[in-house]
Parts: C-alpha cells; structure tokens; sequence
C-alpha cells in the first residue's frame, strides 16, 4: 500500500491536505503545516518524503510511519502489539482547546494529547491529573553569547508552557538540562557558565508561570552550588504551583559512554530517592542516565512515587533501542506513570572534539531524537512525539490505577527484599564470592 497522502496542490503556496488515521482506525483531513514538511523532508510540492534530519525516510515517527503506510485494521493491531491496551482499549486521544492547536502551529511544535483511565472504585473518587512534557532545540548557535542562548530558549519555552496551562496541565517537565545546549561532551568548562543556583534566573522565571498557570513545574539545570565551593550539579529543581521551590534532585548515574563526557563536570548526586508530595500527587525525578538502573526506578517507587519524570539528553544512534522499553518497564514495575523527556536536534560546538574510539573529530554529538512519551503501570503508552521538533505532549491519567495494579500483580508484595539486601550488603564488601554452582564434572579430565 503506498503513503497515506491525499493532496492536491496547484501552487506551493496552497494548503496541502493530508488523511491521518486515529488511534481508533477512524481517518481525519488535516493541513500539514511548511515546518512539518520541512521536517520530513518534503518538498513543496508536497510529494513522497525523502529522509529529513532526525526523521525516519521522512516521517517524524515510527507511529507516523506505520500509520501513513499501513492498513487501518493492520494498523490498529500493530498499535495494540506496540503501545498496548489501557484498561481493555487503546490510549484514547485527549481533546485540546483550539487555542494550543494554534500555537503549536504558529510557534511550530508537535502537539499531542492522550488519557490513561482506570477503574471505578467503590471507596475512592477518581484521582485525574493532566501531565505534561516539553521536548525543544536550542534556538541559537553555540557562539553566541550565554546571556543570549539562554534567554531564546527561555522565550521558546513560554509559548509552550502557555499552551500546556491553557491545556490544563497541572504538572509540566521539562527536558535535562533544558536552558543550555547539552554541550558536556566537549569536555571545555567554558560550558559551565551555563550553570546557576536553585534559586537563579530560569528558576525564578519558572516560578513566575508556575504561580500565574497554578502548575507545579519540574526544572531540570545546571546547577551551581553557591555555599558549597560552588561545585556543580546535574540537578532538577521541583517548582510548587504556588510559585514556590518545594525541593530538588541531583543525578544519581553519570555516564562515562561515547561522548558523555558528563564527569568532567560534575559527579554523582547527594540526595538520595526524593519523593515530593504536591497537592496533584506524589512525584519523582530520575534524570536521564538513571533510567539505565533498575534500582533507581525501584527506590523511586519504594518512597512512594506516584509519577516518576526522566528528563534525558540522548543521541541516537548510542540509545534508541532502549528508549522505548526502560521506562515502560520501570512503570510496569513499580506501579507508576512514567514521563520520558528527550531533547532534540542536533547542536553544533565551536571546537572539534574526539570520542575515544578511533573515529575522526566532529563537532557535535549526533542528533537528539526527541521522541518523548508518557508509559502506565498496566503496560500501555503513548505515541511519541516528534524525533525532528520541539514539542509538547500531554497525558491524562487517573493516579488511582498505580493502587489497583500493585493489587493485581502483587509485585510489592511477592518481592523478596530481605533476600535482595542480603546480597547487596554482601557485594558491597571487599570478600564478597559470588554464588556460583560449579558442575563437579565440569574441570574432570576425561
């Protein structure tokens, strides 16, 4: 079957049409905007993609692609093996006011909105809560000067922190290190100019809109310890919806991969497994190389989380194949909802670098695939955004389903903590052997 497009154009000017199937086999007419040609890879005319920057052979993701490609009952079983079933149906879409639909088309960043339900309770009243998460490019080059990068994107995240409170969104997360260009793999401290205390300018600007939308707003910076030596940190600040700061998390991983030169910055993080309660749930942050650590997501939703947000910067031929499965199973795990935050497009550096594996120098890192997603303790999820844009994604989700499958599972209560931490006491010592059965037979000289 050949690309689900039904377009007619007569001049490049004209709007261009396109059929999109819904997640419940329907179809819709749609304009596609210049900017989301452009991402594809399209030209004007509007003919078959070609392989744009960060697209797959022209879609901006493998859900676009299937859905344009396949038939719609093929499709609708794919969506089923794919993203799985939400209390017995697939994610139902989620209604956004016209007012967000237009500025995600003036300000050009993918907009989607999804809901998870769960099940009626004879005792407890539904627990709905709006999430939302923010993917974006930085907006101008590597060497202009830091006062400047950081107000562009500061200004490119208002219009989308105003389209997720018009949106009701009571919860907003925003990618790691999101007022910066993610410029840790050159391994230069000049980057560290970037870095501010909890309380500085990004912070209190979010403090502002977090006020003004009655939103609580999770942060993600560079942080710069002012009454410790000025050290930095890999910290996510966590902004009540009174405008307040409720607390923050510093990384727990930091990683030593391919370009993630992140150590030569800063180290491991001093807080522990925060769990911050706020009047929409209880929430936590597990930045980006932590979501590799089972143990992470588990100690996370040991203290209660009822949401956890992994702001991530990641490239992809280093991490793609693994972006969709960890987080969906830490949520499968833990009996929580999963925000995954990945930034997007590729940023230029200055000064070439090398990666330690014999490859020639380069100036940037790979492209940042974006593709962020929202995952349910009953093993379904969203559709990503967009691998080429900036955008912004939204989830609708009834907190009470994370109780009704720790009852259905059993997970905490089948574990065996007494056993695991008896091995873990154990391996932490200096003659710790490791439990291992040999076959007798195995060394035996015939």
């Amino acid at each position: 079957m050949s690309p689900n497009y039904s377009r007619k154009l007569s001049e490049a000017k004209e709007p261009i049409y396109e059929e999109r199937r819904t997640m419940d086999g329907g179809c819709v007419r749609e304009e596609v905007s210049e900017d989301e040609r452009k991402c594809r890879g399209e030209q004007a005319n509007g003919e078959k993609p070609t392989a744009g920057e960060g697209t797959i052979k022209g879609y901006e993701s493998l859900h676009q692609l299937l859905q344009a490609n396949l038939k719609p009952e093929i499709f609708q079983e794919v969506s089923r093996l794919l993203l799985g079933f939400n209390c017995g149906k697939a994610v139902e879409p989620l209604g956004l006011p016209e007012s967000a639909t237009q500025a995600s088309m003036r300000f050009d960043f993918d907009l989607k909105g999804f809901s998870f339900s769960a099940d009626k309770e004879l005792l407890r009243e539904p627990r709905i809560v709006r999430v939302g998460l923010i993917q974006n490019s930085i907006v101008l080059p590597t060497t202009a000067p830091v006062s400047e990068q950081k107000s562009a994107i500061m200004n490119k995240i208002n219009q989308m922190v105003d389209a997720a409170a018009e949106s009701g969104v009571n919860i907003l997360c925003l990618q790691e290190a999101w007022m910066m260009p993610f410029a840790f793999c050159t391994r230069e401290k000049k980057w560290c100019d970037f870095a501010e205390p909890i309380n500085g300018d990004s912070t209190q600007s979010l403090q502002k809109l977090a006020q003004k939308h009655n939103m609580v707003i999770i942060s993600p910076i560079l942080e710069r310890d002012i009454n410790h030596g000025e050290t930095i940190w890999n910290t996510a600040v966590v902004i009540g919806n009174h405008g307040n700061i409720i607390g923050k998390h510093r990384k727990n991983h930091i990683p030593r991969v391919g370009d993630f030169n992140e150590s030569s910055y800063y180290m491991e993080g001093d807080t522990g497994h925060p769990v911050f309660e706020t009047v929409f749930g209880k929430i936590a942050v597990n930045i980006c190389y932590g979501r590799h650590h089972p143990l992470n997501w588990l100690a996370f939703g040991l203290n209660g989380a009822e949401i956890v947000f992994n702001p991530s910067a990641t490239v992809g031929e280093l991490s793609e194949p693994m972006w969709p499965i960890e987080a969906r199973n830490a949520a499968i795990a833990n009996s929580y909802f999963v925000g995954s935050i990945n930034r997007v497009g590729t940023e230029v550096f200055p000064n070439p670098f090398t990666s330690g594996d014999g490859k020639p120098q380069h100036n940037d890192f790979g492209h940042f695939y974006g593709s962020s997603y929202v995952s349910s303790p009953d093993a379904s999820c969203t559709p990503c955004l967009s691998r080429c844009r900036d955008g912004l994604i939204i989830a609708e989700m009834d907190l009470n389903l994370c109780r009704q499958l720790k009852d259905k599972w059993g997970f905490r209560m089948t574990a065996r903590y007494e056993m695991y931490s008896a091995l873990l006491s154990s391996y932490i010592r200096p003659d710790f052997e490791p439990q291992v059965v040999t076959d007798p037979l195995l060394h035996k000289r015939s």
